[in-house]
């Protein structure tokens, strides 16, 4: 009856990556143009600030000064997700 452990146990994982994905993984405000993902430094033009935040996914939401959102970066997903969210949590996975 345990033909489908694995399968049961890798989304088991994949769910609790995809909650951890959600998470902060850190927040900056500032005015700065020289980002190493940023593509857009008129969002910094003359002293323009920003709030940028990155999430455990690997996306990065800015807002603009005006309220405005944009977004850099590649949402992590599926394997590459679980690959991830076991090396940065330290879960191990249940044999």
């Amino acid at each position: 009856m345990g033909q489908y452990d694995d399968k049961v146990e890798r989304q088991r994982i994949l769910l609790a990556a995809e909650k951890w994905a959600l998470g902060v993984k850190s927040l900056h405000a500032h005015s700065l143009s020289s980002m190493w993902y940023d593509d857009r430094p008129e969002d910094t033009a003359d002293g323009k600030g920003v709030v940028d935040r990155q999430f455990n996914s690997g996306l990065i939401e800015r807002t603009l000064d005006d309220g405005s959102v944009v977004y850099f970066g590649e949402q992590l997903k599926g394997d590459e997700l679980i690959q991830e969210f076991l090396k940065r949590t330290g879960v191990t996975v249940l044999k």
